[in-house]
């Protein structure tokens, strides 16, 4: 979306959310509110950040409230992934302030909160849409409860469990039977998280891709994979006595079985992230890796 169109609507309606039980993203939260009001826009929160910044909530937990403009999160990149699955599916642009050192997602430090806002308002920012998977769980033979996922689906083993082998299959062709202790699914933009660790590429957060990485496979020759985002990934646990579970975003956790069925594909709705400040990915890499010094 270009700068001229991403300033066409007005905004009236700002959701706000802070990182929960942390007082510098429940401090920034509250002068937000303050902020917005007295310039004649509505703030409102989730109940979680309502209750710790003194307001009545309008949403439910961890939820920003329906019909909002705007959502501005205030904390940091695992916060502003928990607004990103219930704000992204309803395509509702959400900007990440900050409140310690700058994450790969959050676009404002929080003492560039209300310098950045002001550009807001005035329509001076654009649009980045951020692909998003869509995550189907359930029974083989059943109804699958849905997720969107902005960074990745994690499969891992428990604590005391043997390595796992899961199955892949992408459009219904076989891949692998990874033997190993777990597999990444990741997005682009997920590809700096745990991926990153694990040994997987970068990809531009800008593209459109699924990165595939198995957690320390037991066999050297099974490397990551870069697959396009329009593929169907299907992953089944081969292993019958092992715990496992199913991680989305670092956030929402589920037991993995055999007879649970995995689908990801790519979801309909990007996340819209707000940009307003001129800072680039590559920036944002060079300064958290580091890149360049000695």
């Amino acid at each position: 979306m270009s700068r001229e169109e991403a300033g066409r609507r007005a905004i009236r309606r700002v959701a706000v959310v802070a990182k929960a039980g942390a007082p510098e993203g429940t401090r920034l939260a509250s002068a937000l509110a303050e902020w917005l009001e007295a310039r004649g826009i509505e703030a409102c929160c989730d109940a979680e950040t309502a209750a710790a910044i003194g307001r009545a909530g309008a949403g439910p937990p961890a939820a920003p409230p329906d019909e909002v403009d705007l959502v501005v999160v205030a904390g940091g990149d695992g916060t502003l992934l928990g607004a990103a699955r219930s704000a992204g599916p309803r395509g509702i642009p959400i900007l990440g302030v900050n409140s310690g050192s700058l994450g790969f997602l959050t676009e404002l430090h929080a003492a560039e909160m209300f310098a950045g806002l002001e550009a807001v308002l005035e329509g001076r920012f654009t649009i980045e849409e951020r692909q998003t998977l869509r995550v189907r769980y359930g029974p083989a033979a059943g109804p699958a409860d849905e997720y969107a996922v902005l960074n990745d689906v994690v499969i891992t083993k428990g604590a005391l469990a043997r390595m796992i082998d899961l199955r892949v299959t992408i459009d219904d062709q076989d891949v692998a039977t990874y033997t190993s202790d777990g597999l990444i699914v990741a997005t682009p933009t997920g590809s700096t998280a745990y991926n990153l660790s694990a040994g997987g590429p970068i990809l531009d957060p800008r593209m459109g891709a699924i990165v595939l990485s198995p957690i320390c496979p037991h066999t050297l020759t099974y490397r990551p994979l870069v697959v396009p985002r329009d593929v169907r990934v299907e992953v089944s646990l081969r292993s019958g006595d092992e715990e496992v579970y199913l991680t989305l975003d670092g956030q929402v956790g589920l037991p993995f079985r055999p007879e649970q069925r995995l689908s990801i594909d790519d979801h309909p709705r990007p996340v819209r992230l707000v940009r307003v400040t001129g800072r680039g990915f590559f920036e944002v890499l060079r300064r958290k890796l580091r890149w360049g010094e000695r």
